[in-house]
């Protein structure tokens, strides 16, 4: 088998200390491959989301080692001096609202991650009209955030979240938001992307339409992986 996309060893979170401390994250192993649509499963305050925000490089673990699309990236200390570059190499994010900027357009929601990572004007546009037409909302390029559906907004997430072409992709609870059929289209533009792209994709929900579209299941208690 080869090498996980996102591989976790020993890793833990804590927050604050002696009578204070919460322990959010407690030694986690997590291997995550490519072509592979993860759930991360568990209850409220089970760390879920802490996890996510670890691997995004969102939040400093107190310890273990984290690899990323084989590099190591974290080692009881970060080993990257500029994690912005990190997540724009290597991640993409997609959230439960959509979080579009609401005073640019479709298009230019996706150029502005494009525009960050340094990609010239016309090859971002280029990028944006591609991922426009392979998520079959091009007809909406020129609309508002306003202007779009809710299904129509999650799938303009989702395309921003691929304009860097990341090996990772990280969603927090994507489909909440959404109908049973839009869940389920929203599922299955994620499968495919984990597929073509060879992506690792990792899904946080507490949302039963979509259990059955996972080809792995991780559920955590208490900052633990327990059985599923």
């Amino acid at each position: 088998m080869t090498h996980p996309i996102v591989e976790l060893r020993g890793v833990s979170k804590h927050y604050g200390e002696g009578a204070a401390r919460v322990d959010a994250v407690q030694s986690l192993d997590l291997d995550i491959h490519a072509g592979t649509v993860a759930g991360l499963l568990g209850p409220s305050g089970s760390g879920k989301s802490t996890v996510l925000n670890l691997i995004g490089a969102i939040v400093d673990p107190s310890a273990g080692r984290i690899r990323l699309d084989g590099d190591a990236v974290f080692d009881n200390g970060w080993l990257r001096t500029d994690l912005r570059r990190l997540r724009l190499e290597k991640i993409g994010f997609i959230f439960q609202f959509h979080n579009l900027i609401p005073f640019l357009t479709v298009t230019e929601n996706i150029e502005v991650v494009l525009h960050l990572a340094g990609w010239p004007k016309a090859r971002a546009r280029q990028r944006a009209d591609e991922l426009l037409d392979y998520l079959q909302v091009a007809d909406r390029a020129a609309a508002m955030p306003a202007q779009l559906s809710g299904g129509q907004a999650q799938r303009v997430a989702i395309a921003r979240a691929l304009a860097n072409r990341p090996r990772i992709i990280l969603a927090d609870e994507p489909t909440a938001a959404l109908d049973s059929q839009r869940a389920g289209i929203v599922m299955d533009l994620l499968r495919q992307v984990a597929v073509e792209q060879g992506a690792a994709v990792i899904v946080v929900t507490h949302d039963d339409k979509i259990m059955s579209r996972f080809d792995v299941r991780h559920t955590l208690r208490d900052g633990r992986l327990v059985p599923s």
